[in-house]
């Protein structure tokens, strides 16, 4: 294969999240960059939080992705500044979150709610109700809180924006 940062960028925009497979790495806004040096594809990811536990199978998962295609020197690069944040998600992404059942941020950026002792109004993915009351900080995964929804009485994950 003659080595293209745009082909090996859309062969890695299908590689899944492993905690939430129905959203990729690109559309969660962890695969940053894509860099072809000497014949080594150099791919930049950033946690969603620093000590995140998916990130080991992310790199395993891009390696076997692009050995699938006949590249084998691949060097993953993993930073943590900038730090990641919801806002990185796609607009796809956060649409895959909510049809998977997930309430996506409610937020484009951190949200500013608890500074006021305050919790955000949080849509319930099942029915769209925001008659919600968060039940835990964490949830699944420590970058989501659970949530009960009063309405149709359904718990449901919602990932914190940050």
């Amino acid at each position: 294969m003659i080595l293209d940062r745009q082909a090996i960028y859309e062969i890695l925009s299908a590689v899944p999240d492993p905690e939430v497979p129905v959203i990729s790495i690109e559309d969660l806004g962890v695969l940053r960059d894509v860099e072809i040096i000497n014949d080594v594809v150099k791919v930049t990811i950033t946690p969603t939080y620093s000590g995140c536990p998916a990130m080991d199978m992310i790199t395993v998962n891009i390696k076997s992705a692009l050995q699938e295609v006949g590249i084998s020197k691949v060097e993953i690069k993993m930073v943590l500044e900038p730090a990641w944040t919801t806002d990185w998600m796609s607009e796809v992404g956060r649409q895959k979150l909510l049809e998977y059942g997930i309430a996506p941020p409610a937020q484009r950026t951190t949200d500013p709610s608890f500074l006021h002792g305050l919790q955000p109004e949080i849509s319930c993915p099942q029915c769209g109700s925001s008659n919600t009351t968060m039940i835990s900080l964490f949830g699944s995964t420590a970058c989501k809180s659970l949530y009960k929804c009063h309405d149709c009485l359904e718990p449901f994950d919602y990932f914190k924006c940050h």
